[in-house]
């Protein structure tokens, strides 16, 4: 290790105690693994910060020192976006705390490292909710939700989580502080500088806290599974419910059978909802804060429609909270479960919401005739658009093989997106895998006010380099470990 290097861990263990700089190879060794294992990074250490000052000081040692840094919070990331190349890996899960929660103004101040799911129970706790919800939130942490402005299940009534967040609190490149942690709805006096931040990916500056918006808690819900004929058929059942059920409608999600096929192999708990078999799926949610509304028969009433007019094939309704969780458990086991059936290669894309079925069909055809037997797991968020076009090897192909097309999949997927004027990432961040995507399908005066940004506001290029967009010459590669380029 390099004299400048060991004078900057020694300043470092210093200020924020030798426990908290980790240099040996196994206390580092489950920050350098990106959460799907396509990536594994190198660090000259791993340093905890307890407080927004020790971050700042941290920031300003390693500009001194020109080291490179990359914030990581629960290391859950799905595009490489956390992952070190050689610099220093700087761990915000020591910023845990809830400064504030405030029911009546509807707003929560939490530091970076919160869980997404204490977040959430704290909210709970207030008679509100914080509504960002996804499959890792025990284990997701609120800066990197940030960050990479996370999307999830509630996208169709609340929003991203660029909605979400009113205020921030960022160390920036050259160590400053900035505090924009206001509650306020309305600031109009000059730039919105909170959305530089958000869905930044690390890359402008260092979110330590927020001030996050609360809403009402539901006092009723709702839960339905639905069998169509088709993914144009859930389409229309969406227009309809979007039209009859307004603000209740607070999730739709897409299911083709092959996703509710392998949920029911391999997820433990899993019960068949559907007497018969559909080539589409949808798992609808209603709710409402007021607890005299009958949602149960509001649905009913929306779904015999469309059961009499052919939208859909068959559907039940869930009695019980019991039963709300065992429809929801079909649906969020399905991430888990497609590692059991082999290699998938995975697409985070969006299109317009009225061209989602279309997408489906046509992305789902051109992948078919490319290789024979590859098995599309085609599954999201309907309602906004975004859906997660995994390709699921064919049975009698080798793993390695098929993972070695995930460029060609690239091609053929994105093209299609982007043709239909839809984002070849729609919520989980571009990071190391998209890195080069992005150059291909961004508009160039898009990327050039990207690059204009970050030099603008990382001179060193000393935050989380190599993600997002392609600066200096010291580039991690952006291909996963086992890809040949």
């Amino acid at each position: 290790m390099p004299e400048t290097h060991t004078d900057l861990l020694g300043v470092l263990s210093a200020r924020l105690g030798a426990k908290h700089v980790i240099a040996d190879p196994a206390g580092m060794e489950s920050y350098l693994l990106e959460e799907r294992k396509l990536y594994r990074g190198t660090a000259l250490a791993v340093v905890r910060p307890g407080s927004t000052e020790e971050v700042a000081f941290v920031v300003q040692e390693c500009a001194k020192a020109d080291v490179a840094l990359v914030p990581q919070g629960g290391n859950t990331g799905l595009v490489g976006g956390g992952v070190p190349h050689k610099g220093i890996v700087l761990s915000l899960a020591r910023l845990d705390q809830i400064r504030e929660v405030n029911p009546f103004n509807a707003t929560m101040t939490v530091e970076a490292g919160c869980i997404l799911k204490t977040i959430q129970d704290a909210a709970s706790s207030v008679d509100c909710i914080f509504p960002l919800s996804l499959a890792s939130e025990g284990s997701c942490r609120i800066g990197g939700n940030i960050s990479t402005n996370a999307g999830g299940v509630n996208v169709l009534r609340y929003g991203n989580t660029r909605e979400l967040v009113l205020g921030l609190e960022v160390v920036l490149a050259d160590g400053r502080i900035w505090n924009g942690l206001k509650s306020l709805r309305k600031d109009n006096t000059g730039y919105d500088l909170k959305n530089l931040f958000i869905g930044s990916e690390g890359t402008l500056g260092i979110i330590t806290a927020a001030v996050l918006k609360l809403f009402p808690k539901p006092k009723t819900r709702v839960v339905a599974f639905i069998g169509c004929a088709s993914p144009h058929a859930a389409l229309d059942l969406f227009e309809g419910l979007r039209q009859t059920m307004g603000d209740e409608l607070t999730a739709f999600e897409f299911m083709p059978r092959f996703a509710l096929d392998i949920v029911l192999r391999h997820a433990p708990g899993a019960v068949r909802p559907l007497s018969g078999d559909h080539a589409a799926y949808a798992l609808i949610e209603v709710a409402s804060p007021d607890p005299d509304l009958d949602l149960r028969e509001l649905l009913e009433k929306a779904l015999g429609a469309a059961f009499e007019n052919g939208t859909i094939e068959d559907a039940t309704i869930a009695t019980s909270e019991a039963q709300n969780a065992a429809l929801w458990h079909l649906r969020e086991s399905l991430s888990d479960v497609q590692g059991l059936e082999g290699g998938s290669i995975k697409h985070d894309v969006s299109v317009p919401v009225s061209d989602v079925a279309d997408f489906i069909v046509t992305a789902s055809k051109v992948c078919e005739e490319a290789l024979p037997g590859v098995r599309v797991c085609a599954f999201g968020h309907f309602g906004d658009g975004n859906i997660h076009f995994n390709l699921t090897q064919p049975v009698d192909m080798e793993k390695a093989v098929f993972l070695a097309q995930w460029e060609r999949f690239n091609r053929i997927v994105h093209d299609i997106v982007h043709a239909m004027n839809g984002s070849i990432s729609a919520e989980h961040g571009i990071g190391l895998i998209k890195r080069d995507e992005l150059a291909r399908y961004k508009d160039p005066v898009a990327l050039d006010l990207m690059k204009t940004l970050k030099r603008a506001l990382d001179p060193q290029n000393i935050l989380n380099p190599g993600k997002v967009i392609a600066l200096g010459a010291d580039l991690p590669p952006a291909l996963p470990i086992g890809k040949k380029g």
